[in-house]
């Protein structure tokens, strides 16, 4: 089991009705990943998604669909397929050492079974509580939320194709 500290870390939780090989598809498939991972409208490209440790997790946004902006360059630091996925923008896709912005962040995904689907976990944790207050501020519960909602509705129409 996870510890979670309250004083560092942000959480979410939602149980997702689909299968866990079709919600650790949309993670890990760049064509699938790009159509849920920033809030609508804004839309993301992923320019390198290499999911092993210390593999590369670079994306780019863009509100027009012409001029693309930085938004994630991490890399994987845990990989245990369809069970948990952990990335951190604390160091980029060189593997030099970042000042992310809007906060530095490990970001741990975790992927369990559940009687109606999968129970589906983000752990944000921050170095300290004012990264987290200031993730928090910054709308942590209503971007993660709002993607989550998008990765939802994505794998559950699936499933029921």
């Amino acid at each position: 089991m996870t510890t979670i500290d309250p004083t560092l870390d942000l959480t979410l939780q939602r149980v997702i009705r689909a299968p866990r090989p079709a919600i650790w598809q949309a993670w890990t498939d760049p064509a699938r990943l790009q159509r849920w991972w920033v809030p609508a409208p804004t839309i993301a490209r992923v320019d390198r998604l290499d999911v092993r440790p210390g593999g590369a997790f670079v994306t780019t946004m863009s509100d027009d669909g012409e001029t693309f902006v930085p938004h994630t360059d991490s890399i994987f630091l845990v990989v245990e397929p369809q069970v948990r996925l952990v990335f951190t923008n604390a160091i980029d896709s060189a593997w030099r050492p970042a000042v992310p912005t809007p906060v530095p962040m490990t970001a741990e995904v975790v992927f369990a079974e559940h009687p109606n689907g999968t129970d589906y976990r983000i752990i944000v944790r921050h170095g300290d509580p004012a990264d987290r207050d200031r993730h928090e501020q910054l709308g942590f519960f209503d971007g993660w939320g709002s993607v989550t909602a998008a990765l939802t509705e994505l794998v559950e129409r699936d499933a029921t194709a």
